[in-house]
């Protein structure tokens, strides 16, 4: 796979550890479990968007853009990404946040703040009226003479997927370096845009490593329809032979709980567990959920002890300081 001939901005800081859990393999009485930390990718608190972000801003230089503009939710953490990588580039950042402006700022909203980004609260029901609204605003753009480029939400689209073929590849490395084998990674589903190009990236390399998608909004089918076009979108850009079908593609949505960035219970345990027995901290949105099904696929058989298990950090840390009255009693 030749990825020298997409634009591309160096942004994060590669590669980011993989690390073991001994601790929280011991706690499980299950596999053997370990982290890829994209929680340390570095810009604006890091994340799993930075690596898509490289190869979007890359795009987006290209095109002599002037303002980037994405969406999100008002606790988003690709917005706050993007947000820190435009103004590294030196290029205007507009966040279209689907949501009620709060009265306070806090979590990742205050980050934005503290970006200096433009925020624009508005009433959309999902990504796709967001994304629409943001379209409209680059057209105003345009119209006054300025070059804007929109980014939909969470950076997934085929040219952001690259970002994590990439990390199929780096992730290959550093388990060959280390002499293990991993039989499952486990990574939240938000927009499928990690989860696609991981499981592309992993097949094409001939891996044997299977993909499971956590959702933490959307239903299993709606989300393996949007994998599944988006991997072969991506394979196509990529021009390589490798092609998604329906048996690559694992997605649980019964981890979602009352709804999108409604914490569950067993988030909420599974954050006090990674915190108690790693020290490392999950968010309450996307991988707290995605830490809460791995730890329930353990207990029901289907991560069973002897294999090993990728668990996909993908930050979001912020978001923690946003939601504290719900740790108040742990």
């Amino acid at each position: 796979m030749q990825f020298s001939r997409f634009p591309r901005v160096r942004l994060a800081n590669l590669p980011t550890p993989l690390e073991e859990m001994s601790n929280l393999s011991k706690a499980l009485g299950g596999p053997r479990l370990f982290v890829k930390r994209d929680d340390s990718t570095g810009l604006g608190f890091g994340g799993n968007k930075v690596r898509k972000l490289e190869f979007l801003m890359g795009e987006a230089l290209e095109k002599k853009a002037d303002t980037v503009i994405t969406t999100g939710g008002v606790q988003s953490n690709h917005a706050r990404q993007t947000a820190a990588a435009a103004k590294r580039l030196n290029l205007k950042p507009i966040l279209v946040l689907r949501g009620e402006k709060p009265k306070l700022h806090k979590g990742n909203l205050l980050l934005d703040t503290l970006l200096g980004a433009e925020l624009r609260f508005v009433r959309a029901s999902n990504s796709e009226e967001a994304d629409q609204i943001a379209y409209e605003i680059a057209s105003q753009i345009k119209q006054n003479g300025g070059i804007p480029y929109v980014i939909p939400t969470g950076g997934s689209v085929p040219t952001g997927c690259l970002g994590y073929v990439v990390a199929a590849l780096e992730i290959v490395s550093q388990i060959e370096q280390k002499g293990i084998e991993i039989d499952y990674t486990v990574v939240a589903n938000g927009s499928s845009g990690t989860q696609t190009g991981l499981t592309l990236g992993f097949k094409a390399l001939h891996s044997g490593i299977k993909v499971i998608g956590v959702s933490v909004s959307h239903s299993k089918e709606e989300l393996k329809h949007q994998i599944l076009r988006l991997g072969n979108q991506t394979a196509g850009k990529l021009e390589i032979d490798t092609q998604l079908d329906e048996e690559d593609i694992v997605v649980y949505d019964e981890y979602v709980g009352p709804g999108y960035t409604v914490p569950t219970r067993e988030c909420i345990e599974a954050i006090k567990l990674l915190a108690r027995t790693e020290g490392l901290f999950l968010d309450p949105i996307y991988t707290g959920k995605a830490m809460a099904g791995l730890i329930d696929l353990i207990k029901k058989g289907v991560l069973k002890k002897g294999q090993n298990v990728l668990f996909i950090h993908t930050g979001g840390t912020p978001a923690l300081f946003a939601e504290e009255e719900i740790f108040q009693d742990v």
